[in-house]
């Protein structure tokens, strides 16, 4: 009896140690999965998931403080929109604020002209063509038609085309009056607004100082210039024929404030204006394989000529910014263009 008590008692201790066993067996058995998953979860992880911290941060910063800078120095006011249109990134500041947009309202005068162009050929009636004839006639002078001044009356013939030109290359205010009447003041208002651009505004002709006194002045915000720019480069205003033939008419060189300071080759697509104590540049720089959208706009400016410095310091400092992102790695490596590996 006691023998056989002896013996369950040895029974039941050799069941609980084996099963004290089977239990630590099994709990390193599951560590070793879990150790395994570990590992292939974060041992073998895929490069592009690892947190990137690069130096474009910085450099796009030095840039933010660098234009601060040029606008603290300005005895006027500036509002300043810089847009990456690779990315999407965009510097802004007083970009939102409403300036007197001088001739850089003609550049909404031109993309009309060209959308009304692209509706025309698509069979569309009453529209402004490029190739429309328009026979000069002096009555259409005002000041500042440098061109058109020179036309004789009742015999020069040109087109639409010409007229753009006259007003891209050195901003004839006749030629831009005769194509608002062509193409439509309110028809160019209506352009802005499909693109969403609410606070760009034609209100009068050119040289219409009647106008300007009432407070009919013609208006814009540095924000909605670039996404003006944007709409064109990305072919969103008007087709791909239509964008190629509006940006080389808006690339003739001329004189103007984003180009005066950047490299001679440079492609820059822009149109500037100028009034009393006004001056401002908006326009698209084809920096190589890094194009961005610029608008810089001052106001009560008591010299004018430092205005025109400040812009084309900033257009200086954003270039810079965008030439060497065009030719470097995010880690800022430059690298060889594809042409030479």
């Amino acid at each position: 009896m006691r023998s056989s008590a002896l013996s369950n008692f040895r029974n039941r201790r050799q069941a609980c140690l084996q099963s004290r066993f089977d239990l630590t067996f099994v709990s390193l058995i599951i560590s070793g999965i879990a150790l395994a998953v570990n590992t292939s979860a974060f041992g073998q992880q895929k490069p592009e998931a690892i947190p990137r911290d690069t130096g474009s941060d910085l450099l796009w910063k030095k840039l933010e403080t660098r234009v601060e800078e040029i606008a603290a120095r300005l005895d006027g006011v500036m509002g300043v929109a810089v847009l990456d249109l690779t990315d999407g990134r965009v510097l802004l500041r007083n970009a939102d604020r409403v300036f007197a947009a001088a001739s850089s309202i003609k550049l909404a005068i031109l993309l009309e002209l060209y959308r009304q162009d692209q509706e025309a050929r698509a069979g569309a009636k009453g529209k402004a063509r490029l190739d429309d004839i328009y026979s000069f006639d002096p009555k259409d002078l005002v000041e500042d038609s440098r061109i058109m001044a020179g036309l004789t009356p009742g015999v020069t013939r040109v087109t639409n085309r010409d007229l753009a030109q006259f007003m891209v290359a050195v901003s004839d205010n006749a030629a831009a009056n005769v194509l608002i009447d062509r193409v439509g003041r309110d028809n160019v208002n209506a352009m802005l607004r499909s693109l969403g651009l609410s606070k760009t505004v034609l209100r009068r002709k050119m040289m219409d100082i009647a106008a300007a006194r009432r407070g009919d002045e013609n208006v814009a915000t540095p924000q909605e210039m670039v996404r003006l720019l944007e709409a064109i480069f990305k072919e969103k205003a008007v087709d791909k024929e239509s964008t190629a033939g509006l940006i080389k008419q808006l690339s003739t060189k001329k004189d103007s404030y984003i180009p005066r300071l950047l490299p001679d080759d440079v492609q820059i697509a822009n149109k500037p204006g100028e009034l009393e104590g006004v001056r401002n540049d908006s326009g698209i720089v084809f920096a190589a394989h890094r194009p961005f959208g610029i608008s810089v706009m001052t106001a009560y400016d008591r010299d004018e000529k430092a205005a025109e410095r400040a812009i084309s310091d900033v257009a200086l400092e954003a270039y810079q910014y965008f030439e060497m992102r065009g030719k470097t790695s995010e880690y800022g490596r430059i690298l060889p263009s594809a042409e030479n590996p």
